[in-house]
């Protein structure tokens, strides 16, 4: 098997994350970030391409106004950046909304992305899902990203919860999920992550809950 072409993705790994008013619930957003520091120095090690990706709201935004502290990077992400990562700012979901990401994706010949960074119930998620229609696999490291509580109209969940069940739903069919542990072992062996389908998870979801 062909070992995968890889590019680690930053996810939003700004301020806003850590004081702002969509702090990361779960798991501990100290952690989450421990972790995806940890990913960075193993994509340095190995010579995996980098994009550190930046949510970009025009002055005045109650979140992430361009030049805000709720925009800026966290500082063990700031002070890590190299000339040769790709930067790239978004206004929307995903990271390849109004971006040109894929394009240096695809210039790059990398054929997987490996997401870390926030939040998995809004960028990580959608980024995953818009891969696949870009020929793209996906992994998402479950302890370097993260949650936060929702109530809305719909109901209300929260971010443990959200989070666990998330990275079920991406495992099922959009993205491998796995531990930075396991992540950094791949890379260091060349290999693929396992991921499961969702023929796979429908089965043993009905053995585990009957029905």
């Amino acid at each position: 098997m062909t070992a995968p072409r890889r590019a680690l993705i930053v996810v939003d790994i700004q301020q806003e994350y850590f004081d702002g008013m969509l702090q990361v619930q779960y798991p501990p957003r100290e952690e989450t970030l421990s972790n995806a520091v940890r990913a960075l120095e193993a994509a340095v090690e190995h010579d995996i391409p980098v994009v550190v990706v930046q949510h970009e709201l025009p002055e005045g935004a109650p979140v992430f106004a361009v030049g805000s502290p709720s925009w800026m990077l966290h500082p063990e992400i700031e002070r890590r950046l190299q000339p040769t990562w790709k930067r790239a700012s978004k206004v929307g979901g995903s990271v390849f909304a109004g971006t040109d990401v894929a394009a240096w994706l695809a210039d790059h010949q990398v054929d997987t992305i490996t997401i870390v960074g926030y939040m998995t119930n809004n960028c990580d998620l959608a980024s995953a899902v818009e891969a696949e229609g870009l020929g793209l696999a996906a992994e998402v490291l479950s302890d370097a990203s993260g949650a936060i509580h929702l109530s809305n109209d719909a109901g209300s969940v929260a971010a443990d919860q959200l989070h666990q069940t998330l990275m079920v739903l991406l495992h099922s069919n959009f993205a491998a999920v796995a531990t930075t542990d396991s992540w950094i072992e791949a890379v260091r062996d060349g290999q693929a992550l396992p991921k499961s389908d969702l023929g796979t998870s429908a089965t043993q979801g009905r053995a585990h809950f009957g029905g």
